[in-house]
């Protein structure tokens, strides 16, 4: 039902909706630190503001995500939302030509990835 109001609920919408009710309820336990609906937002607030003012990502601009399974993949997915850029998520476990098909079938006009991502191309 929600797919079909116009416009459509997203993901984005339902997580803001739960940051706004329920801000200190937690939201992901990645080892042993637990993140709350409010720590999510407020870093994924920060990474879309770093992202929009250093690299200049508008609304429509495709970007690549190359990140390991972590908690900033949530709030960098996060903020690639709420900037309005679609992404294309690069399984981190790609190397060689596999990856660079990836990359290249993305059509991406950035690529965000970790420093532990590097050199995975070649």
């Amino acid at each position: 039902r929600r797919l079909s109001r116009r416009p459509a609920v997203t993901l984005l919408d339902v997580f803001q909706q739960h940051a706004r009710l329920r801000p200190r309820r937690p939201l992901l336990l990645f080892q042993s630190e637990v993140y709350t609906f409010e720590d999510v937002e407020k870093l994924s607030n920060r990474a879309a503001w770093a992202l929009w003012r250093r690299l200049e990502l508008r609304s429509g601009r495709a970007v690549a995500v190359f990140l390991p399974n972590e908690p900033a993949y949530l709030w960098t997915w996060l903020a690639l939302a709420k900037l309005g850029c679609p992404v294309a998520c690069i399984n981190c476990n790609l190397r060689g030509p596999a990856l660079l098909h990836a990359l290249q079938a993305a059509g991406a006009a950035a690529l965000l990835g970790s420093a532990g991502e590097r050199g995975g191309i070649g």
